[in-house]
């Protein structure tokens, strides 16, 4: 059975692995030297590549940690357009984020380390944070939709409803992500994600 996407080319999978590469080589560094104090050469180096190769495959070195953001927003959302239809608005949008979190790969130190790094490090909290902006753009017009069609609203109504669900929801996220960083991770961040969101629907 077929899931209907193309596969991707030789060249595709080469350039995808390349840049697993020297995502893998960038992290190792970040993680034990400090994000700020490790430069693109020494992540080239690590990588086995040039200066210029890192450039084709990375605009910036925030990329090398949130470079798949944007990837990540769409994969929340279709798994948002997979949750049954009669679902309530906040239960989906909590599925949708914890099938991602699923995804997480490495153990609890490790996620607590990437968290304080992206926490920690103003550069990366200001990408992060922008970036969460473009997971709006795809979260709330399917959020919208799925508000029309089980409580018939009308698409002003359901957007405006939408894009305050959405926008609370991500800052939710940031919000329980702060204090489970200051526990070092005592508390499961999707039960802070729980009690952070039950306070603001009290």
């Amino acid at each position: 059975m077929t899931t209907g996407e193309p596969t991707p080319g030789l060249r595709e999978r080469t350039r995808r692995a390349v840049h697993r590469e020297i995502a893998e080589a960038g992290m190792a560094l970040f993680l034990d030297q400090g994000f700020e104090e490790t430069t693109v050469d020494q992540i080239a180096e690590a990588a086995g590549i040039s200066r210029r190769s890192f450039f084709r495959y990375f605009a910036t070195k925030e990329d090398v940690v949130l470079g798949d953001m944007i990837e990540r927003g769409h994969r929340i959302g279709a798994a948002l357009a997979a949750r049954p239809s009669g679902e309530e608005p906040w239960a989906a949008v909590r599925a949708a984020l914890m099938a991602l979190r699923e995804e997480a790969s490495g153990g609890p130190e490790e996620e607590l380390r990437i968290g304080r790094m992206l926490h920690g490090t103003p550069s990366l909290r200001a990408r992060s944070l922008e970036k969460h902006l473009a997971w709006q753009e795809v979260l709330v017009p399917e959020l919208a939709r799925r508000l029309r069609e089980a409580h018939g609203l009308d698409g002003v109504s359901a957007d405006h409803r939408a894009a305050a669900i959405i926008a609370t929801a991500l800052t939710c996220i940031d919000v329980a992500t702060d204090t489970w960083l200051r526990v070092d991770g005592a508390v499961p961040l999707e039960d802070l994600w729980d009690e952070a969101v039950a306070a603001v629907r009290a």
